[in-house]
Parts: structure tokens; C-alpha cells; sequence
């Protein structure tokens, strides 16, 4: 069959490798109907995770949607034909960890991640014709009729990441939000949150088109990169700082704006995957500011998988809004080229084997 392969720092290729196929009783074979590109993969195409990969073997994506064509004898929940995403971290349901809903966190399965190399449990990927999942009982959902691929796509990580996002920055009527980075999952987060009532709200983000569609959603849009962005952004909060601000990038850099743009006694949510090994965080200005920081970048997305099919279903998001481009999986060094260098206005993207 046909995967897309780690070969190295922005090296992706199509190879043939050997069918997937079932080797455990907790497995499920899903014949892959769709995958896309999440922005925590560009960490990995762009080389900062290349010690956790092996060049040539390391298969990539954790995005799925997919038909059931086979499942393992302990399988209860899914049948032959069944449409399905996946979390994307494989967890056990039923370690201590997974009861306490920390399921990124799975002790069965120690963290393992699909298609994000070795020490994430060197998983299979959803850039394949068919791929395999182990514990599918416990972290793969059925979709509903009627929700379409690329939809259902956002349920394995982006959605269930905003939906976990608003409830630790718990966004209550009138207070004001900042959200920095304005990627799919920024927007997301940007969209739940307006359904919060909140006051004045800035979103900061270095990419113009992205800051385009923000503007079109009635909010404030400023480019990131400015000198003073974090200036122009406190104009908004009256100077104080901001109640809440979520972070959806994942650098030093991101968190330290964060922290620039907090009002004292508020609450920062930062969701973006942070590869960085240090930062230098002044305790004494967290201390006396009585900062709440949540780092949530290795998010439990599991849990919130129903809601976030809830909100699918009511139509409260709209998911055609975050899509820009469709590929084939033939075409995906130039879908990872599209999306890491925001090429084309793009926003994320459907692709098919």
C-alpha cells in the first residue's frame, strides 16, 4: 500500500510499504477515506522533531476519517462499513490515567501518538491508503450520517483542542479575550469563544490572510510581527491587560506575548505544541501577577470528541470555513509545501489517498 514517509527535515515522500493489517485482538483496519495536516505536524516537516523519527521507516498524520474494513475479536463497538475518526493520541480507556481523562496520557500505550515517530510509540499514520488502529474501542468514534469528510477530520485533534481551550480559559460574558495565532485551530478557538459573549477581543497573528479572516468575523486583527503588536493589542483591555488569552502557536516566543498581555489575576491557555527545550519564565511576575497558565499542547482530545460532534451536528461551527485546498495523497510534499509556507492563502486541507 501506499503511506507518506519521514525521510527527513521537509522530506516527504509517497512509498510502498507493506498492507496494514490486524495482529491484536484490540485492533481495527480503517480503509482511509480522508487525512489532512495539523499544524503540530509542521514541527516535524520542518525538522524540529527529527531525532524522534526514523528516516526512510517513520510513517506521519493523525488525522482521520475512515471506513471500518476489518476488526479485531476484542473489538465491540464498530463494524465492517462503520464511517469513523480517531483521537489522535491511541489510548487504552481503561489505565488510570484514561479514567481520569488525562488519555494523551495513557499508560498502556505510554503516550503513543499516531505518525509522530519512535519515542510516541512508532504508530502507523493517517497519510496512508489504510492504516491500523490498536485500542480502537477506546479513543475511535463513529461519525454521523450527514457530517462530511473534511468535517469529521477536525474531530481527531483541532476541534476537540478549542473546544478544551475555551473550557480552561473558561471565557465568561463581557470579559475581554486575546487570541494569538490565528491558524485553523486559532480560528476554532476564536469562533467557540465568541459563542462566550465576551467583551473586547483581539486575535494576533503574523499571517495577512489569516488576519483577513478574522477581520470578517467582526474582530480585531493585529499582525503579530509588529514591533509593538503587544502595544497595539492592550489598547483594546484599556491598558489592564486582557482576562484571557489563549495561545495556539507553540513557541517562546507566542507564550512570551501571552504572558505580555495578561492582566493581572488572568488566565492564559496555551494549547500550541511547544518543541522548544527552554524559556525563561520570570516566576516572580507570575507570582505577583496571580497568573493562571494551563500549557495544554498535548491535549486529551478523546473526551471531547462527542461534544465536539454535537457541535458539528447543531451547526454551530462551520468547517468548510477552515479548509482551503484538497490534494491527493500522491501530492503530499506539495500539500506540506502549501500548508508550512501558508502558500495560496491556505487554511487547512482535505487530503485523499
Amino acid at each position: 500500500m501506499k503511506a507518506a514517509i519521514y525521510h527527513g527535515p521537509e522530506d516527504i515522500r509517497l512509498d510502498d510499504i507493506a498492507d496494514a493489517r490486524l495482529e491484536q485482538d484490540h485492533e481495527m483496519l480503517v480503509e482511509v477515506s480522508a487525512t489532512s495536516i495539523c499544524g503540530s505536524d509542521l514541527h516535524l516537516y520542518r525538522g524540529a522533531m527529527d531525532a524522534f523519527m526514523e528516516r526512510g521507516k517513520s510513517q506521519i498524520g493523525h488525522e482521520l476519517v475512515g471506513i471500518v474494513r476489518e476488526v479485531g475479536a476484542a473489538i465491540s463497538k464498530f463494524s465492517i462499513g462503520d464511517r469513523v475518526s480517531m483521537a489522535y493520541s491511541c489510548s487504552c480507556g481503561s489505565c488510570y490515567m484514561c479514567e481520569v481523562g488525562q488519555t494523551a496520557h495513557c499508560e498502556t500505550t505510554q503516550k503513543a501518538v499516531y505518525g509522530f515517530g519512535v519515542p510516541f510509540g512508532n504508530l502507523n499514520g493517517t497519510h496512508a491508503e489504510a492504516m491500523v488502529l490498536p485500542h480502537a474501542d477506546a479513543h475511535a468514534i463513529k461519525i454521523t450520517d450527514g457530517i462530511p469528510d473534511n468535517a469529521a477530520l477536525l474531530l481527531s485533534c483541532n476541534l476537540p483542542t478549542a473546544i478544551i481551550a475555551n473550557e480552561l480559559a473558561s471565557i465568561q460574558p463581557g470579559e475581554s479575550v486575546a487570541i494569538v495565532g490565528a491558524g485553523p485551530t486559532g480560528l476554532m478557538c476564536l469562533d467557540l469563544a465568541l459563542q462566550k459573549s465576551p467583551g473586547a477581543v483581539c486575535v494576533l497573528e503574523p499571517v495577512a490572510h489569516r488576519r483577513e479572516l478574522v477581520i470578517q468575523k467582526g474582530v480585531q486583527a493585529i499582525n503579530s510581527a509588529d514591533a509593538d503588536a503587544c502595544e497595539q493589542a492592550m489598547v483594546s483591555c484599556s491598558g489592564r491587560g486582557f482576562d484571557k488569552v489563549i495561545e495556539v502557536v507553540g513557541s517562546g516566543t507566542s507564550l512570551r506575548m501571552s504572558l505580555d498581555i495578561i492582566r493581572p489575576g488572568g488566565t492564559i491557555a496555551a494549547m500550541g505544541v511547544f518543541t522548544e527545550q527552554e524559556f525563561n519564565l520570570v516566576l516572580a511576575d507570575v507570582f505577583l501577577r496571580d497568573i493562571s497558565l494551563h500549557m495544554n499542547g498535548f491535549a486529551n482530545v478523546q473526551p471531547y470528541m462527542e461534544a465536539g460532534q454535537k457541535l458539528l451536528e447543531a451547526a454551530i461551527i462551520d468547517p468548510d470555513s477552515y479548509f482551503s485546498h484538497e490534494y491527493s495523497l500522491s501530492d503530499i510534499d506539495q500539500a506540506f509545501l502549501t500548508f508550512s509556507g501558508k502558500l495560496d492563502n491556505a487554511k487547512k486541507m482535505i487530503i485523499r489517498p
